[in-house]
């Protein structure tokens, strides 16, 4: 990355070309930190959510482009497809999220289907959408947020394994089917990053309990600090494909694993 990147996140830095990007879930966390740094890095970038308020906020803010995103309806992702254009460098598919902890004998199975919905049919929704246009610039780039959860299974996770496990398979079987077109297919999986919003959703607004995840945990990653990988990942050159990127806090050994100081 550059280094001689300025604060104001509007402004990229002087070696900076002008790019296109595409960040799902771009309304808070680890989207929206990378929307920042994407800009910062001299991408127009497209803020794709559902939250209206905030994504127009950050587009004023970094001088991108709002564009209200619902993952898992065909019209909306036609309608970013649509605000895009013809040529795309970079898509981040970002939106994605946890429901619940319920281990299979109890699962909430509208949960995991929401899990599923958002996670891989989703991110193969806007994927499909946005392949066309990534192909045409001729240097094209797709980076999934999937997780450590996509790697190992932990109790009370299964639904969130599952969804995650499926990010990762369509990875991998996208990098098959267009190893012949000018795209690099990539994967980051984050451990532990201590967000405003993943815990508190998954555990259904309690926000006690979603302190308490972190609690004792001297430094859990944030959402900057994959952010700052992902850009990493994006900006190597056009033929350098970093195919997965597991990336967790030096207190994290495993999902199951964290030390935690008293």
């Amino acid at each position: 990355m550059s280094s001689d990147r300025r604060e104001n996140g509007s402004v990229p830095s002087k070696n900076a070309v002008s790019k296109n990007a595409v960040v799902t879930g771009a309304s808070s966390g680890i989207g929206a930190a990378t929307a920042r740094q994407l800009a910062k890095e001299g991408y127009h970038v497209f803020l794709a959510a559902r939250r209206t308020d905030r994504i127009e906020a950050l587009a004023a803010e970094i001088g991108g482009t709002a564009v209200a995103t619902d993952v898992t309806s065909d019209e909306s992702v036609a309608a970013l497809a649509e605000a895009v254009g013809d040529r795309l460098d970079l898509l981040v598919n970002n939106a994605g999220g946890a429901f619940g902890v319920d281990q299979v004998a109890e699962a909430d199975l509208t949960k995991w289907q929401a899990m599923f919905e958002v996670n891989v049919i989703g991110l193969t929704r806007v994927t499909k959408a946005l392949l066309p246009a990534l192909i045409a610039s001729g240097a094209g780039a797709v980076i999934n947020v999937g997780s450590i959860a996509g790697r190992r299974a932990y109790e009370g996770g299964a639904g969130y394994n599952a969804a995650k496990f499926g990010t990762r398979a369509v990875t991998e079987a996208l990098r098959l089917e267009i190893v012949d077109k000018p795209v690099r297919i990539m994967e980051i999986a984050p451990g532990m990053v201590q967000t405003e919003e993943f815990s508190l959703v998954r555990l259904g607004g309690d926000q006690a309990a979603a302190d308490a995840v972190y609690r004792g945990v001297a430094d859990p990653l944030v959402a900057e600090d994959i952010a700052d990988a992902i850009v990493w990942m994006a900006t190597r050159p056009a033929h350098v494909n970093i195919d997965e990127l597991v990336i967790k806090p030096r207190a994290q050994a495993a999902p199951h694993k964290v030390h935690r100081e008293s």
